[in-house]
């Protein structure tokens, strides 16, 4: 699963993305310094497989990943073309959910492409740019259904209700995301692959003074989130940098507790993306290891068991599962047994964030 880091230039992508991930970016105080998009794995932060590797004594943990990705900034005119505009919108496309950057501080050495900080217009130019990409791109299927209804086709009808109500939407200046769907339409939805119809969280990127409370212009993103009833997160990257730079546990604690805060705002970004996603973890831990194993919220066993290896879902016999919780308050595998709260499951049975899993099968 991919999560773009979007933006106008100069807002603080590449800074942020450097923070996440260990495949450093180039950062620059000029527009379009990233033309490509940079890649990175990015850990997902999660204290229960430290907790069950302490019970465990396991040689080592994996946690989970998410896949980010550092874009190029857009500029008015995009979806002509202009600036980056077709790379950046394609490198969208590729995205399962967005984090849009905001530029929330001042600063008269690092460059505004627009001349001033507005967050609420930044935010608006990057929509406007998307969905006219979208509108490109519905038009184009609307003239093939509009065709296909001549012919009396029923399912014809159906799509062309579905465009014209996204067209509608759209043509209006707002985003798809904030639709409801049918579960059709929302296969028809995924098929078109359209960029405001991605899940977003906005970031607010502040700088040291203000990340406790805020400042004038994250008041304004708070106001236009809680309307859209979008995810916001307030995060200083310039900090996020500082902080990444510390070698030791000891100075990143005591930096953190300096500024009030109690964890880096990039592990808060990271858990928020994987929520933004749909997905959650569960579980496989020995003495070996302890690992996360990343799925869709509403996954059964079967499919959970498929992500480890496919002959798992093949020769798939029953599931024996313990909820984390029970593991930790019993302490082992064979006392939470003992206890009866290990449950063995078949293939239908929906897996819950955190359970701790034991596949049996044969092939």
């Amino acid at each position: 699963m991919k999560c773009g880091i979007v933006g106008l230039p100069n807002v603080g992508k590449s800074t942020l993305f450097n923070c996440l991930s260990s495949a450093k970016a180039q950062s620059a105080n000029f527009p379009f310094c990233t033309i490509e998009p940079n890649v990175g794995s990015v850990q997902v932060p999660d204290e229960r497989l430290t907790k069950l590797q302490e019970l465990l004594l396991s040689k080592r943990i994996i946690p989970a990943e998410v896949e980010i990705l550092d874009i190029a900034g857009l500029v008015k005119g995009a979806h002509k073309g202009e600036g980056l505009g077709n790379k950046f919108l394609a490198n969208i496309r590729e995205t399962h959910a967005i984090v849009h950057v905001l530029r929330c501080f001042e600063n008269s050495n690092i460059i505004h492409v627009e001349g001033g900080i507005d967050p609420f217009r930044d935010k608006e130019i990057v929509d406007t740019e998307l969905q006219l990409k979208d509108l490109d791109t519905i038009t184009r299927y609307l003239e093939k259904a509009k065709k296909l209804t001549k012919s009396g086709n029923k399912q014809a009808m159906k799509s062309l209700a579905f465009l014209e109500r996204v067209s509608k939407t759209l043509n209006n200046g707002e985003n798809i995301r904030g639709l409801s769907f049918s579960t059709e339409e929302e296969v028809q939805l995924k098929n078109l692959q359209l960029l405001t119809a991605k899940p977003v969280i906005y970031l607010c990127n502040v700088d040291e003074k203000s990340l406790k409370d805020g400042n004038i212009y994250t008041d304004k993103v708070k106001s236009m989130a809680a309307a859209e009833k979008a995810e916001i997160l307030m995060l200083s990257a310039q900090t996020e940098a500082d902080i990444a730079e510390l070698t030791t546990y000891e100075e990143r604690a005591l930096f953190l507790k300096d500024l009030g805060l109690q964890q880096p705002g990039v592990n808060k970004l990271i858990r928020k993306v994987y929520h933004l996603l749909n997905l959650q973890t569960y579980f496989t831990a020995d003495v070996k290891e302890v690992r996360s194993w990343t799925i869709q919220r509403g996954w059964t066993a079967l499919q959970a068991a498929s992500v480890i290896h496919s002959d798992f879902e093949k020769g798939f016999i029953r599931a024996e599962v313990i909820h984390y919780n029970d593991f930790i308050n019993f302490g082992s595998e064979s006392k939470a047994r003992e206890a009866g709260h290990m449950s063995v499951e078949g293939k239908g049975y929906l897996v819950q964030d955190g359970d701790i899993m034991y596949f049996r099968f044969n092939v």
